[in-house]
């Protein structure tokens, strides 16, 4: 974003709970929808003295397959590093991390260059009531976080939102996290300057935005703060800032600190690790793990010939029930591309009428309807079996009975009549009943035609083969 001839520069700090068993460090279970406080606690994660912790495998395998999927550089030595600071939603008065060697470096997303990303412990809750005590909640102390940091490559709320978006969806698509920001598994965290020069501005960084339209906002708020703020003179003070989502506003919390703040040390009680020594951790066999990811599902949509609209796409590629439904739909009919367009424009539309109020990744979604039962109803539908009347009829029998696609169809009538002699004893009734119209169709007015189509479809309760009626139709009127 530029204005007044500033350029605005942001660098992104994004946290995300990754999905695993137990925390980070100890054996106690990870559940971030744990609503009974202090539950899941041992004397590990609560930082007793003498315990040991322990290093969860399968966390640092989540980082290691989304820096791959990125194309990062996997580290060859890594290490976990005390950060040192108190606070109260921190047991141990530290907060075991990684500094100096993260288990990732480079990579790109979405255009957007990465600097790192590296796994840390997450913080306890804190909340605060009205009596003006705080409680803490040590459930989600010591569950595992990655943290990604990007370079300061981007310019507007839109493309940080973006960028959030993409690295969500892969998350997601990888098994690595539900990362779902209002519940505060995913966070993110802007670092925001503004300059004239092409040296960059003093930074301040933005925290925990829990959206991504508060991610939008706060960035061009800050934006538009710290231009108003040089313009009348002032200065931009390097400092860590809060969002107020009521008032859409970002708030001073504290002076921002430096990595010499923390005073960084490796953590004795922790091995440090030789990746290359761990064979499942090798770049080719992490490579081999990972499914089709999200830019790749992007471009086969978009170059399959299935007619399907950018937007349609994204919805493909979010909700990865739907996409799999719609792969195995499409493999039953042999890849047709009209078939297949017809299909997914069924579940945009029609199932999700059918559906409302079902979450969209429940396995209830799409009721009793299967993929072979979408590709035998656009097998129909192209064959001229079924109107699109006649298949909003069925869908909607399917879905809660079930059942195969062209018995139903027989069995509530709802086959096109295509029977020539049948319907012509209809339209030359429809014909001699409506001379108005079809005077009008002969002074030019070529939608009057419709209007005989949509007459014949009644007649015939919907039956009809509208494209065989409108063809005996104008037969019909030449003959007169």
């Amino acid at each position: 974003m530029e204005k007044e001839g500033y350029k605005a520069t942001i660098g992104l700090e994004i946290h995300a709970e990754l999905k695993t068993k137990t925390k980070m460090f100890c054996n106690c279970g990870n559940d971030a929808d744990e609503k009974k406080p202090n539950v899941h606690i041992c004397p590990i994660c609560m930082g007793h003295p003498g315990t040991l912790p322990v290093i969860n495998k399968k966390a640092v395998e989540h980082v290691l397959r989304v820096g791959v999927a990125s194309d990062g550089k996997i580290a060859d030595f890594t290490e976990f590093d005390r950060k040192n600071y108190f606070y109260p939603d921190i047991p141990k008065a530290y907060q075991i991390s990684q500094y100096k060697y993260p288990l990732v470096s480079g990579g790109n997303i979405k255009g957007v260059s990465i600097t790192r990303i590296h796994l840390e412990e997450d913080t306890a809750r804190s909340s605060h009531d009205n009596s003006g005590k705080s409680h803490v909640d040590f459930n989600r102390a010591g569950v595992p976080l990655m943290e990604l940091v990007t370079e300061p490559v981007i310019h507007s709320g839109e493309e940080a939102s973006s960028f959030a978006k993409e690295l969500q969806l892969l998350l997601q698509t990888l098994g690595a996290g539900h990362a779902n920001l209002e519940k505060g598994e995913m966070r993110v965290e802007a670092n925001i300057s503004v300059s004239k020069t092409e040296k960059f501005g003093t930074k301040v960084e933005v925290k925990n935005l829990n959206s991504f339209k508060a991610v939008e906002k706060a960035i061009a708020f800050e934006i538009e703060r710290q231009i108003n703020l040089i313009e009348s003179g002032g200065k931009v003070v390097q400092e860590t800032r809060g969002w107020n989502e009521e008032k859409e506003i970002t708030f001073s919390q504290r002076l921002k600190e430096d990595s010499n703040d923390y005073r960084y040390f490796p953590d004795p009680d922790l091995p440090k690790l030789k990746l290359s020594e761990i064979s499942e951790f090798s770049v080719d066999n992490l490579r081999k793990s990972l499914p089709e990811l999200p830019w790749q599902k992007r471009d086969r949509y978009s170059k399959s010939g299935f007619g399907i609209s950018e937007d349609d796409i994204e919805i493909f590629v979010s909700r990865k029930s739907w996409a799999d439904f719609l792969d195995q739909a499409v493999k039953e009919i042999g890849g047709d591309e009209e078939r297949a367009k017809l299909i997914s424009n069924m579940m945009i539309s029609e199932i999700a009428i059918l559906s409302k109020g079902i979450d969209s990744e429940s396995d209830e979604y799409f009721g009793k309807i299967t993929p072979k039962v979408m590709a035998d109803l656009s097998t129909m539908k192209k064959s001229g079996l079924l109107s699109s009347r006649g298949i909003k009829d069925a869908l909607k029998i399917l879905y809660t009975e079930g059942g195969d696609a062209k018995e139903i169809a027989e069995k509530n009538n709802l086959i096109q009549k295509s029977d020539v002699g049948e319907l012509a004893s209809i339209v030359k009734t429809l014909v001699a009943s409506n001379p108005k119209v079809v005077a009008e169709y002969k002074a030019g007015k070529e939608q009057s035609i419709q209007f005989l189509v949509g007459q014949g479809m009644k007649a015939t309760k919907g039956s009809g083969n509208p494209a065989l009626l409108k063809e005996l139709i104008l037969k019909e009127i030449q003959s007169l």
